[in-house]
């Protein structure tokens, strides 16, 4: 059975972004449907999530798989 791509499929729970941090999986970031941001989660915390030394909040960001 073929793993399904997770290409630009949503980071929605603290486990997706846990484990995508974990594997060292690059991510995008949006707000609406603008592209600010992306590469490997370094830290997590419950109002953020920080990518290359910039704090992202969740509460307006959308993380997605980038790979």
């Amino acid at each position: 059975m073929r793993k399904k791509s997770q290409f630009m499929r949503p980071l929605t729970s603290d486990i997706q972004l846990y484990t995508a941090q974990m594997d060292r999986t690059p991510i995008v970031i949006f707000i609406d449907a603008e592209l600010v941001g992306s590469g490997v989660i370094e830290d997590i915390s419950e109002m953020s999530v920080a990518v290359k030394g910039e704090r992202y909040m969740r509460g307006v960001c959308t993380f997605k798989y980038a790979g």
